[in-house]
């Protein structure tokens, strides 16, 4: 089935390539994707354009293999029986629902791969699955629609929860909401009925509601989560903090406190005050994270790593804006940039196939320290359409069906083959002399007459 002298050229010339495209082929598998739109979809319906043909479409734009909707149409318009037109009005019609349920069935097979090869990282705490909750607000889009036209305020599509499980480094689940000026905490609710009893939910002070909180407890999971300035707590009289003890980031002590309403008590947790060596951007010093984790499990030390590793989902939206394309400026109608956005973190997910195939191949560390996700999908990019050309899509079915253990085998040995130096990151070294700030009379200044005068400057400074 994959064998041919012509697969074999592209496997030793870009095995990430091969990998990419045949995980998307597996997870993306078109009968998978259009039995999931007759399930879910309320009010969507299929005539002649499959929900997996505009799937194709939206990963062609978040790959960055056209740069919008109508140029991804362009390319496949000969397989798609109907016009451009009809597939704005479905994208626009596409239910956040079944954009959520896409998110977790891609996660789904993704999973089992990671799972199979052995690729997840090491846990962030022993015994604990643990889930990192944020929140992501599409970015304004082009004023397309008549409604927006006018406006000098920048119209939001959308928003949305995002749920990351650290270990296997996928995005497991998705809430999207199309009102982007609502409350993430009123989307809390949708998260509570994906909690499982013993997972540990790390989220920033947004997420820091007494009822959200009692809630997690009621569940039996754990959270680590900030403390909101309005939350109010009370110690016991003549409770201190403990010994304070040093980190990466600062030092740490703790103690127990109550969580308080209208002067009642209402629920015990541990406070874990952090006391930073770097501010953060908003010029706090210090911080304070609430658990109701056992001391016995993760101590003050722990509990603050835990917390600071929250920052892996703000690494993953990072991704999803920098290497992918998730947000679209040209989809005003909320339910198409949900969608687009939805695409994107099944591509991330995707992503994160590769990354765990190259982790068993070539080591977690450098895997995490080393590997560009930038240059992972310009790779991809750079010998996609010539490889789809010598090899068309038909060819590439039977992974769809593939047992996961053959894939996975498949996976592991392609990833041996990866020249890492293609896809090493450039860090940036930190400038020694920053340079001042200049304030100019106007909002643009010509770069010819910098030149002159900085020709002119030198010239006095010779003389």
């Amino acid at each position: 089935m994959i064998q041919s002298p012509i697969f074999d050229q592209f496997v030793n010339h870009s095995p990430l390539s091969v990998m990419s495209r045949a995980t998307i082929e597996r997870v993306f598998s078109t009968s998978s994707l259009d039995a999931l739109f007759d399930r879910v979809a309320d009010a969507g319906y299929t005539r002649e354009l499959l929900f997996s043909t505009v799937v194709d479409l939206m990963s062609r734009v978040v790959f960055r293999k056209a740069p919008h909707v109508q140029s991804a149409y362009q390319q496949r318009a000969e397989q798609i029986p109907v016009t451009l037109k009809s597939v704005y009005e479905k994208l626009q019609n596409i239910e956040p629902v079944v954009s959520a349920e896409l998110v977790r069935h891609v996660t789904g097979r993704c999973y089992d791969v990671i799972a199979e090869m052995g690729g997840t990282r090491t846990p962030l705490l022993a015994g604990r699955r643990v889930r990192i909750l944020d929140g992501n607000h599409l970015a304004a889009t082009q004023k397309r629609l008549q409604v927006t036209r006018g406006h000098t305020a920048g119209p939001l599509p959308g928003q949305a929860l995002a749920i990351l499980d650290p270990q296997a480094m996928v995005i497991a689940d998705l809430i999207p909401c199309e009102d982007a000026h609502t409350q993430e905490r009123a989307l809390l609710g949708q998260v509570l009925a994906k909690v499982d009893i013993g997972e540990v939910w790390v989220g920033d002070r947004n997420f820091c509601t007494l009822e959200f909180l009692c809630e997690l407890e009621q569940k039996e999971a754990f959270f680590v989560i900030r403390r909101h300035g309005n939350t109010t707590i009370e110690a016991e009289p003549g409770v201190d903090w403990g010994a304070e003890v040093e980190t990466e980031t600062g030092w740490v002590r703790e103690r127990r406190v109550w969580l308080c309403v209208g002067g009642l008590r209402v629920l015990e947790v541990r406070c874990v005050r952090v006391r930073l060596r770097r501010p953060t951007e908003d010029g706090d010093v210090a911080i304070e994270v609430l658990t109701n984790l056992p001391v016995e499990e993760a101590d003050a030390a722990a509990i603050a790593n835990l917390y600071r590793n929250r920052w892996t989902i703000e690494g993953a939206f990072h991704e999803l804006t920098m290497s992918l394309r998730c947000e679209v400026e040209t989809l005003g109608y909320p339910k198409a940039a949900l969608f687009g956005f939805a695409v994107a973190v099944s591509a991330y997910n995707v992503l994160s196939v590769l990354k765990a195939a190259l982790r068993v191949a070539h080591g977690e560390e450098t895997v995490a320290n080393e590997v560009s996700s930038y240059y992972l999908v310009l790779e991809l990019s750079a010998v996609y359409a010539g490889m789809m050309i010598a090899r068309p899509a038909p060819l590439w079915s039977g992974f769809g069906s593939m047992p996961v253990a053959e894939f996975a085998g498949h996976l592991g040995r392609w990833a041996t083959q990866v020249n890492m130096e293609r896809i090493r990151k450039s860090p940036r070294k930190p400038t020694k002399n920053p340079t001042p700030r200049i304030q100019d009379p106007g909002p643009h200044v010509a770069t010819a007459r910098l030149l002159n005068d900085a020709k002119k400057n030198k010239k006095s400074a010779k003389k």
